[in-house]
C-alpha cells in the first residue's frame, strides 16, 4: 500500500474504537427493539429502530458482555437507548 492510500484510506473502523466513541460524544434517544437473534459468528444480535427528525433509522448492534447478563432489557419490544453520531445519524449503538 503506497503513501497515499495510507493517508486517504477510510477503512473499517474497529468495533471497540467506534463502541468507547459513540459512549463519549453520541446524543441519546429513544429506541425500540425489533428483534434479536445470533449472527454467524454466534453474537447476540439486537436489531432496532429509533427515528430522529422525522426519519426512522433500522439497525443492528452485538450485545456486550454486561448486556448479555440483563436479557429483558433487550427484548422485542423493549424501550431501549440510543447512542447516535449527530453528523452520522446512521452511526448508532443501543446503551
Amino acid at each position: 500500500m503506497g503513501w497515499f492510500e495510507r493517508l486517504f484510506k477510510k477503512g473499517v473502523p474497529d468495533p471497540a474504537e467506534r463502541r468507547r466513541q459513540l459512549l463519549s460524544t453520541g446524543r441519546i434517544t429513544d429506541g425500540v427493539i425489533l428483534d434479536a437473534g445470533l449472527n454467524d459468528d454466534g453474537d447476540e444480535v439486537v436489531h432496532y429502530l429509533y427515528t430522529l427528525n422525522g426519519v426512522d433509522f433500522e439497525s443492528s448492534d452485538v450485545l456486550t458482555p454486561q448486556q448479555l447478563a440483563l436479557p429483558a432489557k433487550y427484548a422485542p419490544g423493549a424501550k431501549v437507548a440510543i447512542r447516535y453520531d449527530p453528523r452520522n445519524q446512521g452511526n448508532s449503538i443501543v446503551e
